[in-house]
């Protein structure tokens, strides 16, 4: 280099300039340049990584080296020097003499040095993309002319003309320099919930290979089997997944890159700590320290991530709920009203609009991971219409408090439950007070059955009504068969903590329930149902299918205890068609009957069979107008009495149909609005009366 600068005072101050731009490149390894186009014949094309993405482009023709004799003269110097701007267009020299602009990242020389070559066909190019924006991932070494031989012939410039000039590389910047600290706007919970899992045994965790043949998906004919091969079996730094593949073809960060590095550079100094020396060599050594030095800004970063994230971890942890238990919970306002019709009597209903809500809050908790003790707390305000409106449990509200009853507006326990594996195939459910039948089976509604948060506004729409001829507490289990077919089994008492006489676990009024669900694909369901009960109603249809507790709507005393039990079938089915269509529905059967003779003060009954009938048919319409949206409709048949078999028993003699449509539109994640309308035909199953129309507008929160 010194040798180019002693020769370069004897040249003119054009080519003084030149030459002091090639020889800082060599010598200034610690102060960032950036190349720009010059316009002298001999100057050296730089070789880096985006030098190489340009030959693909450009196809340049590498010529021979060109060797600097001691004879040249500045007179012939100069004079080649002027010929050699002969016919290149002035814009791409225009910013020849300009001062040098600094590049934002620093580039690092090696200790060797690389020949240029000198293109034999492209006229020069300036540089395009001089932008400190765009990467370049590999080293950036200076470069320094070669074979500066005194003793070889002279090679006279003469043939380097306008048309034979040096391609220039378009970009020589490395990359920008990161961020030192993380996005300012990330969500705090979402990186503690990745931190806290990693390493967790997911999925997603990796495991130490010792043999690149343990990587599955790598090849011996992959272009970095090699460089794996080594990080494998000579540093033993590469971790592949529990599946045993390495996806080597998944994109990663920098910042995954650096922790990678990092960790492969603490096994490099184990090995060398440890005595291995011989199988670290001088050049592996140089590329770690290289390394080392260009991520050092990604690896400060992390460790400042991690350390901000495990301050934030222990202050949750130090002021958390519960190490085991989740809160989640959701809160309905219900607006509601009957717009038009009759009661059951033959009255005109009342039209009071009514506004009330339900509140649940659950505490999920978990011992092992894989069970779920759930405890939640309920409080309903939002009287039913059936208790002084309709007169009819047809067409009740869901998520009010249930048909004939009253609001209280009492914070109560609720649901509480227990669940638990058993084996890979079998879960066991406890069911510790107001336990129900879609605790442990599939309901085939999907879409529908929300249990008044979503879906359906009715009782009805919600699911078939035999699943409500089961409650309170008992046990259940869920066999997988397969992935196809499930067995539900249940048995559940609505009295079971009674110790009195006619109560408790087998004594009062139970149900029982066995279903197979058959799923053939994602999209099909089918289900069959048994179901056998004593002493409970479904709450839905018509007075006369819920006799045993409707005593007085028929002019028996309402006070006396009518003992029943019933066996009830049902078949539910649901199909979605498409993305964005779905059908299903069900049909059930109850065979119900009074099993004594009971005497009451405004008459008897007399033991008996009823047959009850109800059916649905179901049209989901998902991601209607918006995604998350949907749009139902619900045609069917409560339960209706449509035979019994002696005269004191209550029988239906006309048909009411059930129809009702809603569309939930949803506002953001945590909350939707469903407005909808419930259109009974014939209310209570009685011709005479006149269709009944209610109007609903449900808001549910959930969090």
């Amino acid at each position: 280099m010194s040798k180019i600068l002693w020769k370069g005072l004897l040249v003119s101050p054009g080519v003084l300039a030149a030459s002091l731009v090639v020889s800082s490149t060599a010598l200034a390894a610690e102060h960032p340049i950036e190349i720009v186009a010059t316009a002298q014949a001999h100057q050296l094309q730089l070789a880096d990584a985006a030098t190489e993405l340009e030959k693909s482009e450009t196809a340049a023709v590498t010529a021979e080296p060109v060797s600097v004799a001691s004879n040249l003269t500045v007179e012939t110097i100069d004079k080649e020097s002027a010929n050699l701007y002969e016919g290149f267009p002035s814009e791409r020299f225009a910013n020849a003499n300009e001062p040098i602009a600094p590049v934002a990242e620093q580039a690092k020389a090696p200790s060797n040095a690389v020949a240029a070559d000198l293109s034999e066909t492209q006229p020069a190019v300036a540089p395009a993309n001089l932008s400190t924006e765009q990467p370049v991932a590999e080293q950036i070494p200076a470069v320094a002319p070669a074979n500066l031989s005194e003793t070889q012939p002279a090679v006279a410039p003469a043939n380097l003309n306008a048309q034979k000039a040096v391609a220039q590389p378009d970009q020589i910047s490395q990359s920008t320099t990161p961020s030192a600290q993380p996005q300012a706007q990330s969500n705090v919970l979402e990186q503690i919930n990745q931190y806290s899992t990693e390493g967790s045994g997911s999925e997603d965790a990796v495991g130490q290979v010792t043999s690149v043949s343990q990587l599955s998906d790598v090849r011996p004919t992959d272009w970095a089997f090699q460089a794996l091969q080594s990080l494998v079996e000579r540093y033993g730094c590469i971790a592949g997944y529990p599946d045993g593949t390495f996806r080597g073809n998944r994109a990663m960060t920098r910042y995954e890159f650096a922790a990678g590095l990092n960790a492969c550079l603490d096994k490099v100094s184990e090995l060398i700590q440890g005595g291995s020396r011989n199988l670290v060599t001088r050049e592996d050594l140089a590329s770690v320290q290289r390394l080392q030095e260009e991520f050092a800004a990604e690896l400060a970063t992390l460790r400042g991530r991690v350390d901000a994230l495990e301050a934030r971890t222990s202050e949750l942890e130090a002021n958390q709920f519960s190490t085991t238990t989740k809160l989640n919970g959701e809160v309905i306002f219900g607006l509601a009203g009957i717009a038009r019709g009759d009661d059951a009597e033959g009255r005109e209903a009342d039209k009071t609009t009514a506004f009330g809500s339900r509140v649940r809050i659950n505490f999920d908790t978990s011992f092992s991971g894989e069970d779920l003790l759930r405890t939640r707390l309920q409080v309903l305000n939002m009287g039913a219409f059936s208790t002084n409106n309709t007169k009819t449990a047809e067409g009740e509200l869901r998520f009010n408090v249930g048909p004939f009853g009253d609001a209280n507006n009492i914070v109560a326990l609720d649901a509480l439950l227990y669940q638990f594996p058993i084996g890979k195939s079998t879960t066991v459910i406890l069911e510790a007070n107001a336990g129900a039948a879609d605790d442990f089976a599939n309901t085939v509604n999907p879409y529908f059955d929300g249990d008044g948060s979503y879906g359906a506004l009715s009782n009805f729409g919600t699911r078939n009504p035999i699943y409500y001829l089961l409650g309170g507490s008992g046990i259940a289990l869920r066999h997988q068969f397969g992935e196809k077919l499930e067995l539900s089994l249940g048995y559940l008492a609505g009295n079971a903590a009674n110790p009195t006489r006619g109560n408790g676990l087998f004594n009062g009024s139970y149900g029982g329930l066995a279903q197979l669900t058959f799923t053939p694909s994602d999209s099909i369901a089918l289900g069959l149902t048994y179901v056998n009960s004593y002493n409970l109603i479904t709450n839905t249809g018509s007075n006369a299918s819920n006799f045993p507790q409707r005593l007085g709507s028929f002019g028996f005393d309402s006070d006396t205890t009518l003992p029943v039990s019933s066996n009830s079938y049902g078949a539910q089915a649901s199909w979605q068609l498409n993305r964005r269509f779905a059908i299903g529905g069900w049909a059930g059967y109850t065979n119900q009957r009074i099993l004594s003779n009971s005497a009451t003060p405004t008459g008897s009954v007399q033991r008996g069979d009823q047959k009850i009938w109800n059916w649905a048919v179901t049209l989901a319409f998902p991601d209607l107008l918006k995604e998350g949206n949907v749009a139902g409709i619900v045609v069917g048949m409560e339960p209706r009495v449509t035979s019994s078999t002696n005269r004191t028993l209550p029988e239906d003699k006309d048909t009411s149909l059930h129809v009702e449509g809603f569309y939930q539109f949803k506002l953001s994640d945590n909350i939707s609005i469903t407005p909808g309308l419930i259109w009974l035909t014939a209310p209570d199953h009685n011709k005479s009366n006149s269709d009944l129309v209610i109007g609903v507008v449900r808001t549910t929160f959930t969090f």
